[in-house]
């Protein structure tokens, strides 16, 4: 078999075919493949009680970058009344906030198409507040977008209730068989461009963020860029290349990863790919971050790091890793260098962010940065002194 078979297939097989939306009676279009304004499906981003939190990040990557849904409003009680992007970031998107389904409904004066559902607990299941509202949802007509390990497809109640809407739901974490998933071979190596993967320190710490800050940058810089994500996340946000790592089989994670990347390769002819990272490498409870690394044979990697976390996500008793330690692990075990190092700043001042990126630039002697805070060209800066070739690619640099 060539390797050209091998790694032709796409990674998802979960979306519907073209069909008639009950309510809006427009052509229910795949998120994952529609572009330009009059065509992308309208969206309602439901997280309770978690905007802006941790276990609210598939609400806020979207609320930052969401080039395949037109997100009408967040539903939140307790922040109700704000907008999302002066509650995420400091900065006004015009995307409201509301206190219930049905006041967002009203609102927009539309019923969105698709009911995305924004948390992402780490017991990584619906609470019975949750199940109500999705059937709610599923009740006035929309279709459904989940990112939870439980698979609304396997549950009677949801199975029954799509149907009789006529309405589908998109589990996103569900894999591919397992008689077609693939183990690693190494083919990965024959990828000849750079491949950089986000790192990070803990889960939730910001480093789909960077990825997508850097890709947009490069890219402005006339690069081709591929962006690889590995969560579900990135996968709703429409990544054309992507997986969710934490849902495959060990067996097969760097196999699976692997054939992703040298499809990409294949296909885009890319300058530069980066890589989502997921969890953390020196993290006891996640194993994704070694496989992602084994699967991508990164040439490089970017740490993000949480300077005021004390504790790991979700886990009380484990204390957040030094930078030191993080970055020695990540070279033992990648053979591959750590190039800059990204900062989230949450519990931070301005001059605080200020402090940090000067010592841990005095103290790496790499460069640093806050991907949401400062300018993206620093992150730019990062991959063009790792990879001074790039830089020759790049008409305004010469």
């Amino acid at each position: 078999m060539s390797v050209n078979t091998l790694y032709s297939d796409p990674y998802f097989s979960v979306f519907p075919n073209e069909r008639i939306h009950p309510n809006t009676q427009r052509g229910l279009l795949n998120a994952y493949h529609c572009c330009g304004s009059e065509t992308t499906p309208s969206a309602v981003i439901f997280c309770e009680a978690n905007f802006t939190k941790t276990d609210g990040k598939t609400a806020n990557g979207l609320i930052r970058y969401s080039p395949k849904f037109r997100i009408l409003s967040v539903i939140d009680s307790e922040k109700a009344g704000l907008d999302s992007g002066y509650a995420l970031d400091g900065e006004y998107n015009g995307i409201p906030i509301y206190a219930t389904l049905t006041e967002s409904i009203e609102m927009a004066r539309e019923i969105p198409e698709y009911f995305i559902f924004g948390i992402a607990p780490s017991s990584g299941v619906l609470s019975t507040l949750d199940r109500q509202v999705i059937l709610e949802a599923i009740d006035l007509g929309m279709n459904i977008v989940n990112g939870l390990h439980e698979y609304l497809n396997d549950d009677p109640e949801f199975i029954a209730a799509s149907r009789k809407a006529g309405v589908v739901i998109l589990d996103i974490r569900k894999p591919r068989a397992k008689r077609n998933l693939q183990i690693f071979s190494g083919i990965v190596n024959h990828v000849d461009c750079p491949k950089v993967v986000i790192m990070g320190t803990d889960c939730a710490i910001g480093k789909r963020t960077t990825a997508t800050k850097l890709v947009s940058a490069l890219r402005q810089y006339g690069l081709n860029v591929v962006l690889v994500a590995t969560g579900q996340t990135g996968v709703i946000q429409g990544a054309p290349y992507s997986l969710v790592m934490d849902s495959i089989p060990a067996q097969f994670c760097p196999g699976e990863l692997e054939a992703v990347i040298y499809r990409a390769y294949e296909v885009e002819k890319p300058d530069i790919i980066i890589i989502e990272g997921q969890g953390a490498l020196s993290h006891p409870a996640f194993s994704t971050s070694s496989m992602i690394i084994r699967g991508s044979a990164p040439n490089a990697v970017i740490l993000q790091h949480a300077p005021c976390r004390k504790y790991r996500v979700d886990f009380d008793e484990m204390a957040m890793p030094s930078v030191a330690s993080e970055i020695e692990l990540i070279e033992l075990f990648a053979h591959a260098k750590v190039i800059g190092i990204s900062i989230n700043h949450e519990g931070m001042e301005e001059k605080e962010i200020d402090e940090c990126i000067y010592h841990y630039s005095k103290e790496f002697a790499i460069p640093v940065t806050d991907a949401l805070k400062r300018s993206s060209k620093f992150l730019v800066h990062m991959v063009l002194r790792a990879f001074p070739k790039l830089a020759k690619q790049i008409p305004i640099l010469q």
